[in-house]
Parts: C-alpha cells; structure tokens; sequence
C-alpha cells in the first residue's frame, strides 16, 4: 500500500475526509445498505442539521458523501491512487463547521492502492457503480429524495475538482483522459445507458461550470438553519 504524502492528507482534510481514527463511529457507509438502518437514517441527519425536513437533511449528507465521491477521481487523475477499502471501513461522525453540526468522513489511509493503466476504465467503473450508484439507492431507501438531486450533488463536487486537476499542466492530461472515461456510456452501463455526467456537463469545460446555476434539481441548502441556496441552484437562474 502507497505511503499518504503530507500534500495528499491536506487534500483529504480539505475533503472533510481525514485518516484519523474518530472519537466514535456514529455509522459506516455500510450500515446505510442496512434496511434496519434506513428506517431511521432521514431522523438522524435531520436531529444533526435541524433541516425543516427529512429530504433536505438526506441532500446535506448526499453533498457532503459527495466530496468523497470525487475525492477518488481526484486522487485517480493527480496521483493514479484510489481508496480501495470497504464500505464497513468508511466511517462518519458528528462535526462542528462553522456554527453548524454536520458529519466528517474517517478512512483508513493503507486501503489506498495504486492504479494500473490497464485497469483505469474498469476502477472508474467500478467507483460509478459501488461507490456511486448502490449509495444513491440506499439513499433513496431513506426518504422521498430524486436521485437528480443526489447524483447532481456528487456532479458538483467533481466539476470543482476537474477544474482544478485541468489548470494544473502536471494534470491536465489525465484528468482530460479520465473525463472522456466518465463521458463514455459503457462505463455506466451496469445501471444506465447513458452518461449521468456527461447529461449534467453537456460536454463542456469545467472552467466553465464552476458556480454557475448548471444543476436541474435543488439540493435545498436553504432549508438548514443558516445556509441559503448554493451557487449552482437553478433558482438562482429565475
């Protein structure tokens, strides 16, 4: 397993992902494919947030999934590295930011593994799939919530990333590669058969997506005490 360097910790942490242990373990992402645990999951984000509803308290935790989503194709186009450990080791706990009690996300750092040229389409596939489609149903499981509102929360969170990974020559490169990957409907066909990402960017630059009013659904920000609509809100467009 590949050594986390100083730089990659800063950009986990920046991720709200950190690869210390928690002061407790609240749930995993495992325990959301539990249909024991879906009965209750919507409670539980709407006690921690206080969002006026179940739905919008379920959208914060997607958003905040969301950033380990596309952490993974962050490490993938800057350091061809993927988290690789399993569900039951990807750990959530209760967090103070900025007021307001959210959740952070806890990994081990040796479940990180290099990836091999030749394998890249199908880790990518793999990452669409398990990481991304099977949380999106369980999601779903919880509460009455779009899976557009879910799948755009993740969208946002990589567009920002490939933004970044393009204005970087050191990355520009495999990141471009990586986006023609995500573009391809045969990397989703296992639940769809087109590309969500590619109906969510249209194929255009992320440079030029950043904060702009681009998502169909409303993540419904505003509803958590505090927080109004986020950059992307197609409210904002009316």
């Amino acid at each position: 397993m590949p050594a986390i360097t100083f730089e990659q910790e800063f950009i986990l942490n920046e991720h709200r992902i950190y690869t210390s242990k928690p002061l407790r373990t609240l749930f995993t992402l495992e325990r959301l494919s539990k249909e024991f645990f879906q009965d209750d999951f919507s409670k539980l984000m709407q006690g921690i947030t206080e969002a006026k509803n179940q739905v919008a308290a379920v959208s914060h935790f997607a958003k905040r999934y969301g950033m380990f989503f596309a952490n993974q194709f962050y490490m993938l186009a800057a350091y061809d590295m993927v988290w690789d450990g399993k569900h039951t080791e990807l750990h959530f706990d209760v967090t103070k930011e900025y007021g307001a009690y959210t959740i952070a996300m806890f990994i081990n750092p040796n479940d990180f593994r290099y990836v091999k040229e030749e394998e890249r389409e199908e880790v990518i596939r793999k990452i669409l799939s398990k990481q991304g489609y099977e949380i999106v149903q369980q999601l779903r499981n919880t509460t009455s919530i779009s899976p557009l509102i879910i799948w755009e929360s993740f969208f946002v969170h990589l567009v920002n990333q490939y933004e970044k990974l393009l204005e970087d020559p050191s990355t520009a490169g495999q990141a471009m590669d990586d986006i023609e990957i995500l573009e391809n409907p045969e990397v989703w066909k296992l639940f769809s058969t087109k590309s969500l990402f590619y109906e969510y960017t249209q194929g255009r630059n992320p440079a030029v997506l950043v904060n702009q009013p681009i998502r169909r659904s409303c993540c419904m920000s505003m509803d958590l005490p505090g927080q109004g609509a986020c950059g992307y809100c197609p409210k904002t467009n009316k």
